[in-house]
């Protein structure tokens, strides 16, 4: 099996995404809450790693929720193989956490081997929010290997707020995880302790402002983000007619703002999977402004959830079959 050369560019759609400035943010506030923890959310899991098919499900496609896996597809005899491995699993080092590199041997791995549709080896894929997607194939400079990346870690931000928190590699290839200390008391505990009970009080302009006034100093706060998650919510479906809003986006199926207004009203009243659904819905059906503001109220629905709920991931990776 020969391997051979493949254009490198455009393999990652970048086209004109509005929500670039909340990418970025996104990504601050990860690096803030592992310099603030002290710790990264990823810590304890290895940045390269082999995998085979038993362990591909859990490896590969529930940790693409959280990070992009980048698969090197290689064997023992295939000589290009050498060269790029070692250089894959150097840059996955550099990039420290902002995506890890599964190894998959082809000769003991042939049903995935099938699966993704591999014509040559060394092959590179990327799995985004359960999503394949082919990078390169053959042997490539470090350079284009570089922008490829580049690209990947950029869409996984702005198209599925997917961001891989910053890592220690030798304290990411760690098995044990070390004992945790006692978490001392932050310096926002009695701001956060305001902003909850002006949000449980229904004073939902007070929350916002509170939660919002803690991120400004504290960007990674969890609690503050989520807070602030929940009251925006509220205040957007506070003064909406229910009957109204549904019966609008029944009868205009179209219309993206009213499916975005149903879909919060969805999320407000329990129906998690209604409202991810709805939003997917409209993503698929729309383009330009209209699918742009669809997948970001999406995003900020997930906020709402959490990230680790298996809703979360499951409408992840249906945001991602329509997008690629």
């Amino acid at each position: 099996m020969q391997p051979r050369n493949m254009s490198m560019s455009g393999v990652v759609d970048l086209a004109a995404v509005k929500a670039a400035g909340e990418a970025k943010q996104k990504a601050e506030q990860a690096r803030a809450e592992a310099a603030r923890t002290g710790r990264a959310p990823t810590s304890g899991a290895r940045l390269v790693f082999d995998v085979d098919e038993a362990g591909f499900q859990q490896d590969v496609l529930q940790r693409s929720t959280e990070v992009p896996v980048v698969i090197d597809f290689w064997a023992e005899w295939c000589e290009p193989c050498k060269q790029l491995g070692p250089l894959l699993e150097r840059l996955a080092g550099e990039y420290a956490g902002k995506f890890v590199l599964a190894k998959i041997d082809v000769d003991a791995n042939q049903m995935l081997f099938q699966q993704f549709g591999v014509q040559g080896i060394p092959a590179v894929f990327a799995v985004v929010a359960g999503q394949p997607i082919p990078l390169f194939q053959g042997a490539a400079p470090e350079s284009q290997i570089r922008d490829v990346l580049d690209q990947l870690v950029q869409a996984a931000e702005q198209q599925f707020g997917i961001v891989g928190a910053p890592v220690d590699p030798q304290v990411a290839d760690e098995q044990a995880e070390p004992a945790e200390a006692p978490v001392p008391a932050g310096p926002y505990d009695a701001l956060l302790e305001a902003a909850n009970q002006a949000l449980d009080s229904g004073d939902l302009g007070g929350a916002v402002q509170a939660y919002k006034n803690v991120l400004s100093d504290d960007p990674g706060n969890p609690e503050a983000k989520l807070g602030l998650a929940q009251a925006e919510l509220l205040a957007r479906v506070q003064d909406l007619d229910p009957q109204a809003v549904r019966k609008e986006a029944a009868e205009n199926p179209a219309d993206v703002p009213a499916q975005i207004r149903a879909a919060d009203l969805d999320l407000v009243g329990g129906h998690v999977e209604d409202a991810f659904g709805r939003l997917v819905d409209a993503v698929k059906r729309t383009a330009g402004d209209d699918r742009e503001a669809a997948r970001v109220r999406l995003l900020e629905l997930f906020e709402v959830i959490g990230a680790d709920d298996p809703r979360v991931t499951a409408a992840r990776t249906a945001l991602a079959r329509v997008l690629f």
